[in-house]
C-alpha cells in the first residue's frame, strides 16, 4: 500500500489562509476530498495523512470530520494551542477521534528562530506522548540547531521532520550546514522524516531532479530507508510541479531501494510511525 503522508485540505477563505500571497494563485481555491482523490488515483497512492494548514482547533475538527466522511484519509495531523492551558481540554476532547494521528505547530512563521525551546510550548509538547499522538516539525533548515534540543527533551515523544527540513535548495549550490545537521538529527531514534514539500524549495526555475537528487541522497543518508517516507505536500507543491509529477520524480530517485525498503518508505513507515489503520467503518 502507498501512502501520501503529508497533504493539505481547505476551502479558501483570503482571511483564514493569509499565507496564501497574491503570487500563489494556483492555491486560491478549494482543494476538498473529491480534489484529493482525483490524484490519488491518477498517481497510483492508496490512502494519505491531511495535515494542518491553518493554526486553528476549528480547522482540525473540520479536517477529522473529512477523514471521517472519505475511506482515503486514513489519519490527521492537526493542530492545538500546545502553549496555552486550555491544551489539556482541547487534547481531552480531539483524541476521542481515532482519526487524529498528531499534532503540528508552525514554527517556521514565529518571529524567534528558538520559539521551539519555549518553556510553555515544551510542556504543550509533553502532553502528547500520552494521548498517543505523533509532533509533526514543520522548520527551515536555520532552526535545526535549536530542534536538535528540542528532540533531546523528549526523548521518548515520537517526531516527524516534515519536508527535510526545507533547506536552501539551489542548482548551483548545495546546502552543506542543512545536510551537517540533519545527519546530527537523524542520529535521534525516535525521529522519522518526510521527503515532501522538497520541491517547493528550489529557488530555481522549475525543479529539475537532478536538482533534487543531492538532497534526497543527504536524507537518505541522515535517515536510512527505514526512516523515510514519501509525502506530497499538495496542493502546496503545484507552486512547482503537479501530484503525478512530484510522485514520478520521487519514485525514480527511489528506484535504487530494495524491494522491501520500497514498502517502507512507500507506505509502511507512515503506517507504523502514525499508527494507522485502514478500517470498514467509511
Amino acid at each position: 500500500m502507498k501512502i501520501d503522508s503529508h497533504h493539505h485540505l481547505w476551502n479558501y477563505d483570503p482571511a483564514q489562509y493569509g499565507w496564501i500571497s497574491e503570487h500563489m494563485s494556483v492555491l486560491r481555491r478549494d482543494f476538498t476530498p473529491a480534489n484529493l482523490q482525483t490524484e490519488l488515483t491518477g498517481a497510483g497512492i492508496d490512502a494519505a495523512v491531511a495535515v494542518q494548514a491553518q493554526q486553528t482547533v476549528a480547522e482540525t475538527q473540520w479536517l477529522i470530520e473529512q477523514a471521517e466522511q472519505n475511506r482515503s484519509i486514513v489519519g490527521v495531523v492537526g493542530w492545538v494551542p500546545l502553549a496555552d492551558d486550555r491544551v489539556d481540554s482541547e487534547l481531552d476532547r480531539l483524541h476521542q477521534h481515532e482519526v487524529l494521528k498528531g499534532i503540528r505547530h508552525v514554527v517556521q512563521d514565529e518571529p524567534q528562530d528558538d520559539f521551539i525551546l519555549g518553556d510553555a510550548f515544551n510542556r504543550g509538547v509533553a502532553k502528547l506522548q500520552g494521548f498517543g499522538l505523533v509532533y509533526d516539525i514543520l522548520i527551515y533548515g536555520k532552526h535545526l540547531g535549536p530542534t536538535i534540543e528540542f528532540v533531546d527533551r523528549h526523548p521518548s515523544q515520537p517526531f516527524v521532520l516534515d519536508h527535510i527540513a526545507k533547506p536552501t535548495i539551489r542548482g548551483e549550490q548545495f546546502d552543506k550546514d542543512w545536510a551537517t545537521q540533519l545527519r546530527e538529527l537523524g542520529r535521534r531514534r525516535n525521529v522519522v522524516c518526510k521527503f515532501s514539500g522538497v520541491a517547493t524549495e528550489v529557488s530555481d526555475e522549475g525543479a529539475a531532479i537532478e536538482t533534487i537528487r543531492p538532497y534526497w541522497e543527504a536524507a537518505l543518508e541522515a535517515f536510512g530507508p527505514n526512516r523515510l517516507m514519501f509525502g506530497s505536500d499538495w496542493p502546496v507543491c503545484l507552486l512547482k510541479i503537479s501530484y503525478r509529477q512530484w510522485v514520478d520524480m520521487v519514485a525514480e530517485l527511489a528506484s535504487g531501494l530494495t524491494a522491501a525498503e520500497q514498502k517502507q518508505f512507500w507506505g509502511l513507515t507512515a503506517a507504523t510511525t502514525y499508527g494507522l489503520s485502514f478500517p470498514s467503518r467509511r
